[in-house]
């Protein structure tokens, strides 16, 4: 499958979807739209282990939505330009796959929101994130006053939506917003390395960590508890959890199915 505005490409079982509309990758309809079907296709590859967001350009991670886009939107288009971002959300949200985000360089708006949905963030250490919709009067609404509530807690969240401006990589991982910090020369090999670990672990084990973690947080405590034990008694029945023991007892590395 070929797209316009995506670099989508395979490596190692890691699946890369890269921002790519030059000069700064500023969202429009058509590359709204080839994101979700990029990752549905991502999804749908079974040599796919884990899924990584990044930027194909050097400089921009993602400006956001294309402000010539916006100025002609009415009320409808903006319903229908949300309703295709939150199935987007919705997807990455119930996703077995693990989500890894690779950010550098200017990281602003909707492809900056779209990661708030990723398990692990990475971002090289000069970047620059920010949310400044509040500055041209509007919201983040691909999910992300949803998401950054969860991620920062409430205070925090409103103190970022609110302020509207852009903090450095070392702000963010301390705000909580991303996680690992590396050099920008090594950001994309640091994602690939860390998918690559998970690539190599037992993917039903994988997706039922992610489907407690992910369901369990939006639950009362007890339907959690419903939540995993229904996931270890799917776990139990597998291939792997019975290679799993065997490979411990035998004392050997265990071979995945």
């Amino acid at each position: 499958m070929t797209y316009e505005f995506l670099h989508v490409h395979v490596k190692d079982r890691v699946g890369w979807l890269e921002y790519h509309r030059p000069p700064v990758n500023a969202i429009n309809w058509e590359m709204l739209r080839e994101i979700p079907r990029a990752f549905d296709a991502l999804l749908e590859d079974q040599t796919v282990r884990v899924i990584a967001f990044a930027s194909a350009l050097e400089r921009y991670f993602t400006t956001g939505a294309d402000i010539r886009v916006m100025q002609a939107m009415t009320p409808d288009d903006m319903r229908a330009w949300v309703t295709v971002a939150h199935r987007l959300v919705r997807a990455m949200r119930g996703s077995p796959k693990p989500l890894l985000a690779a950010i550098g360089g200017t990281a602003v708006g909707g492809g900056l929101e779209i990661v708030t949905h990723c398990d692990v963030r990475f971002v090289a250490a000069d970047a620059r994130l920010g949310q400044p919709e509040i500055n041209i009067a509007f919201i983040p609404p691909i999910g992300a006053t949803q998401a950054y509530a969860r991620l920062l807690g409430r205070p925090r969240a409103l103190r970022f939506l609110y302020e509207g401006g852009l903090v450095s990589a070392s702000e963010a991982h301390a705000l909580g917003f991303v996680d690992i910090v590396v050099p920008p020369e090594e950001l994309r090999n640091e994602v690939q390395t860390y998918a690559a670990m998970l690539a190599a672990k037992p993917a039903a084990a994988l997706a039922a960590i992610r489907r407690c973690v992910t369901q369990g947080i939006e639950v009362p405590f007890e339907n959690g508890l419903d939540i995993e034990l229904e996931v270890a008694v799917d776990l139990a029945a597998s291939p792997d959890f019975a290679e799993g023991l065997s490979a411990f007892l035998e004392k050997r590395p265990p071979r995945w199915a």
